[in-house]
């Protein structure tokens, strides 16, 4: 209908066909095509080639318009084929193909105002805040794992880089399930203290398993480092138990020997002095521990102590820890254990060797700090099992044991032996 309406057009620009349009103008347009307009010869041949042109272009230009075409453009071209005066009908044409050129300028630029692609970007934008968002608490969580950091400023988190937060469960010392094989076994208890020894055997097993569960959580940090903006100390509460199973006494029907629990609170303090042969003191704390077994009597062990520690480390490779402790006293009458600090100890050193990413080995040394003095050794052989995603060092060990001297558990402070072990260990989940 458009392509017949732009003939229309141009036929009154160009005398082509009377101003009435039928099926008859449509067959005098065609001969046009052949028929000269004039009678001159040489003006037919120039003619003919530019109306061919004129109207090619009319009916691309009515073909490319064709989806544009709308009732109300319908009417505009009804109103200038109804005007008489020749000049104001042309004008009114030039007129009528402005406007039907304008939807397609508007069609072009409504998508890049379309509300729904406007918003598009802000809504990436959003993604990608909250991405960035994410990734950021993400890094905050595990600063604590960062392995650009020391062992001893991940463990206690003493910096700001190694900050974790406060109330999260932390592992303290290692998890672990092991099986145990000893020179003895303590089969009746004793206590130089009045009715707190065993009136009977038990036939346990020098082979059993041991059980060891130890968690913490920081539930203060900044006390004393509020305005520092690279170190931050801390105060911790820590969770230990250790359990020695006889898996093995099917006959006594396999009890749990004995249970020791350990709470305590944990004050550190980060610090950064130089120490000779490039050693570092990494930190300074105290601790209020309480030890027991939790027995009736005649089987009931405690103590209470109140103790300093401090570490320093060598690069990433060597660690040392040391704390001295004091027992805090106790009524003759409630004292389960009297004088346990003269044989499991009265200070404790531990040194730890990384020796490379798999292999890592530890000797703690516990002492009276007396001229007779008993305690006991312990060494260990630690070797990782598997990695991380991220190709860190994995949390699992391969962890075998030998231990020496009093005190392997609060039931055995006054009794001596030699225990080996090997098992599975989780180190700081």
């Amino acid at each position: 209908m458009l392509a017949y309406t732009s003939l229309r057009v141009w036929s009154e620009y160009f005398h082509l066909m009377p101003l009435s349009l039928g099926p008859s103008s449509f067959k005098n347009a065609r001969q046009g095509f052949h028929t000269p307009i004039t009678s001159d010869p040489m003006t037919s041949r120039t003619s003919t080639p530019f109306v061919l042109s004129i109207l090619l272009l009319s009916v691309g230009h009515a073909s490319a318009q064709a989806v544009q075409a709308t009732p109300e453009s319908e009417n505009a071209l009804q109103i200038c084929a109804a005007t008489t005066e020749k000049m104001a009908r042309l004008d009114c044409y030039d007129r009528w193909a402005g406007r039907l050129s304008m939807p397609m300028e508007t069609t072009v630029t409504t998508p890049a105002t379309d509300p729904a692609e406007r918003r598009l970007p802000e809504r990436i934008g959003t993604v990608e805040k909250v991405e960035t968002s994410a990734s950021t608490e993400i890094a905050r969580t595990d600063a604590c794992h960062d392995g650009q950091y020391s062992p001893l400023s991940r463990f206690w988190e003493l910096e700001n880089g190694t900050d974790c937060g406060t109330f999260r469960i932390r592992g303290y010392r290692p998890l672990s399930l092991s099986v145990v094989g000893a020179d003895s076994v303590n089969r009746q208890p004793t206590s130089s203290a009045d009715n707190r020894s065993a009136t009977s055997s038990v036939n346990y097993s020098n082979t059993e398993t041991r059980l060891q569960l130890s968690m913490r959580t920081k539930i203060a940090q900044g006390l004393l480092t509020a305005g520092d903006t690279e170190r931050k100390d801390s105060l911790w509460f820590a969770y230990s138990q250790q359990s020695y199973w006889q898996l093995f006494s099917g006959d006594i029907s396999r009890p749990f020997r004995t249970t020791d629990h350990e709470p305590e609170v944990i004050y550190v303090y980060p610090s950064d002095a130089k120490l000779p042969f490039d050693w570092r003191l990494r930190y300074t704390g105290a601790g209020l521990v309480h030890q027991s077994n939790g027995q009736p009597l005649p089987l009931s062990r405690s103590w209470n102590r109140a103790y300093l520690m401090a570490g320093a480390e060598l690069d990433k490779r060597w660690m040392v820890q040391a704390r001295v402790w004091k027992r805090l006293p106790e009524n003759a009458n409630s004292d389960d254990n009297p004088g346990i600090e003269n044989t499991i100890g009265r200070g404790e050193l531990k040194t730890m060797w990384n020796f490379n990413q798999q292999h890592s080995f530890g000797v703690t040394w516990l002492t009276s700090l007396r001229q007779q003095s008993n305690g006991s050794t312990r060494l260990e052989w630690l070797r990782t099992i598997g990695s991380r995603d991220d190709g860190g060092k994995s949390n699992l060990r391969l962890h075998t044991q030998l231990f020496t001297g009093y005190g392997d558990s609060l039931i055995d402070y006054n009794r001596k032996r030699t225990v080996f072990s090997v098992g599975l260990s989780l180190l700081d989940f």
